[in-house]
């Protein structure tokens, strides 16, 4: 996503289960333009990834 899109991804936290990879979470942080964002989260989206939270450029500065 950092070459494709242009976004820089930070990991906050990660859960990672090796058992049930299902049960995996990863808690990231996207910065870039807000087209950028969106693309990389329509990726996560179409790889059928939850996506639990969105917040907006407004809500992060």
């Amino acid at each position: 996503m950092v070459s494709h899109y242009g976004v820089t991804i930070i990991i906050a936290d990660a859960q990672i289960s090796t058992n049930v990879p299902e049960y995996s979470c990863l808690d990231l942080k996207l910065r870039g333009t807000t087209s950028q964002i969106e693309s990389a989260l329509t990726y996560l989206d179409e790889l059928d990834l939850e996506v639990l939270h969105q917040s907006s450029p407004e809500e992060d500065g």
